[in-house]
């Protein structure tokens, strides 16, 4: 709570005594952490927060151009605090994604392995050639989705690993539902 009136003060005396030169600094300051946001993803994942420090940059170059100095500094520095508050953001978003895509892959994980389980026993069961087959090929399909989002999630690029997961999973639950309504005859009969 106290560094609120700490930045306040700090504010203030900076305003008294750079009013007479251009806030150079302080404008590559706040340029350098909006080109930090925007690296950090900021642009696409706190785009709010992002656009502020952009514009509240371009006032203060425009305030500079209109020599009107403490307009000027209090615009870089408040381009500043939005850039850094945005790739505060931007960081967080990324933890959270990350999260999720670790979580939906272990979901995956479990129901390839359900999955191949029931291919077991659908092969066991007899089950047409042709259902078999096509669960084998929509599985491989899910061994590949697997294999891209981990390469993706790897490689931090959240959005590329969350589809392949949501399609991994989708591919997996036609898996299941063809071999379960495969399996369904079979089970008939064997309790008659």
């Amino acid at each position: 709570m106290q560094v609120r009136p700490l930045r306040a003060w700090v504010l203030a005396l900076v305003l008294l005594t750079a009013c007479g030169t251009p806030p150079h600094k302080e404008i590559d300051q706040a340029q350098g952490a909006i080109d930090a946001a925007r690296a950090a993803g900021a642009d696409r994942l706190a785009p709010e927060e992002f656009t502020a420090a952009t514009t509240s940059l371009t006032l203060a170059n425009q305030a500079v151009e209109q020599r009107d100095y403490r307009l000027a500094l209090n615009h870089a520095l408040e381009s500043r605090e939005h850039a850094q508050n945005a790739a505060r953001a931007a960081a967080e978003a990324h933890g959270h994604l990350r999260g999720e895509v670790e979580r939906a892959l272990a979901e995956v994980t479990a129901m390839l392995a359900q999955a191949n389980g029931r291919l077991t026993t659908a092969e066991r069961a007899k089950v047409s050639r042709h259902v078999l087959t096509d669960a084998r090929q929509s599985l491989a399909m899910v061994n590949a989705d697997v294999q891209k989002a981990d390469a993706a999630l790897q490689g931090q690029d959240f959005t590329t690993a969350q589809a392949a997961v949501m399609a991994a999973k989708q591919r997996i639950s036609q898996v299941i539902m063809r071999l379960d309504a495969a399996l369904r005859p079979q089970n008939t009969r064997r309790r008659n």
